[in-house]
């Protein structure tokens, strides 16, 4: 069974940046893919964005769009997430979580779709 741990996760600032780190253990890497998501306060788990299992085909939420960035080492079998020009409204627990059933270049988007999560990480911005 996949284990995620996250890690990353702080205070900052409006227009700060933060990298998150998800690494995976008791399992191929390789043949899941990896998202994010994030839920804020009173609110429901959202998609944040994806990465595929080969190949590095990403997809976005509109809402982090040009400003975050997945990436993975399946060597190191660790995902990231680059986030950048941080607001108040990223404000969130960040998770990463695990899709075994993606083909190759699939990029999943919706909860139900990831079958391991992880235990998720604050991120906290202040204006």
């Amino acid at each position: 069974q996949l284990q995620l741990v996250e890690s990353g996760g702080g205070l900052v600032q409006a227009g700060d940046s933060l990298r998150l780190s998800c690494e995976a253990s008791g399992g191929s890497f390789s043949s899941y893919a990896m998202g994010w998501f994030r839920q804020a306060p009173g609110k429901e788990r959202e998609f944040v964005a994806v990465i595929s299992r080969i190949g590095g085909r990403t997809y976005y939420a509109d809402s982090v769009k040009g400003r975050f960035i997945i990436s993975r080492d399946n060597a190191k079998n660790t995902v990231y997430m680059q986030m950048n020009s941080l607001k108040p409204e990223d404000t969130a627990v960040y998770y990463c979580a695990a899709a075994r059933g993606a083909s190759v270049l699939d990029r999943p988007r919706t909860s139900p779709e990831y079958d391991y999560w992880g235990q998720g990480t604050q991120v906290t911005v202040s204006s």
